[in-house]
């Protein structure tokens, strides 16, 4: 009998490409076990930890072993996921949809640069109101809250995520959720009403309260802001 998938991961509080996988991983119901390497503190730099580069080729988490081979991107590991689990409908049935839903988590995977850096992940975090943000990191949001209503208008009919049911596009965006109520952010009632379906989510709970727990910090992102 082959061995489990292992999925290698950061800390669940700030690693939001290793919470991608890891919900579409759960969200197929696929038997996985998670090794989690923490990253930050003493020691460590530019993801190129002996821990971290003897798991994924990159120096970067997550990274999936599966029999014997790597799969070292989030994105990468979600659309395994999907080929293992195709009646689960990680994308969309319809083949429209699915393109859209498609473009939608790649748009997440390459783009958004400026709210990556402005407004990292930080699960654990609350700020009462939102800091002074430069004009790039304000248009991501606005594209963010934007892409987020038409997807819901257009395909969300069948329940509350970006394309009604569950999909991959939701496991690109959940951690962007979690970074807009970190920092105080204000959203339009669509957004906020996805977000909170987001929270809702079983698998996400398990995530948060696991990350909540951590010991581990990364004191330049708690920092952020302070």
């Amino acid at each position: 009998m082959a061995a489990a998938p292992v999925l290698y991961i950061g800390n669940k509080n700030y690693s939001s490409w290793s919470m991608r996988p890891w919900l579409a991983l759960t969200w197929a119901g696929l038997d996985f076990e998670e090794r989690v390497l923490p990253l930050g503190g003493p020691g460590y730099g530019k993801s190129k930890i002996p821990e971290v580069l003897a798991s994924s080729p990159s120096g970067r988490v997550p990274a999936l072993h599966v029999n014997g081979v790597v799969i070292w991107d989030s994105l990468a590991i979600c659309e395994w996921a999907a080929e293992q689990r195709p009646a689960v409908d990680l994308w969309p049935s319809d083949p429209i949809a699915r393109a859209v839903a498609r473009s939608a988590a790649a748009e997440m995977h390459s783009g958004f640069a400026a709210l990556r850096r402005d407004l990292s992940m930080n699960i654990r975090r609350r700020m009462p109101s939102p800091p002074p943000l430069p004009e790039d990191t304000k248009a991501d949001i606005t594209r963010v809250q934007d892409l987020w209503g038409d997807l819901r208008r257009r395909f969300g009919a069948g329940g509350p995520f970006l394309f009604g049911r569950r999909s991959i596009a939701d496991a690109m965006f959940a951690p962007v959720c979690t970074r807009f109520r970190t920092y105080g952010v204000a959203l339009d009632a669509t957004a906020q009403a996805y977000c909170e379906a987001v929270f809702a989510d079983a698998a996400f709970g398990a995530w948060e309260k696991a990350a909540i727990a951590e010991p581990w910090t990364i004191p330049v992102t708690d920092a952020l802001y302070a």
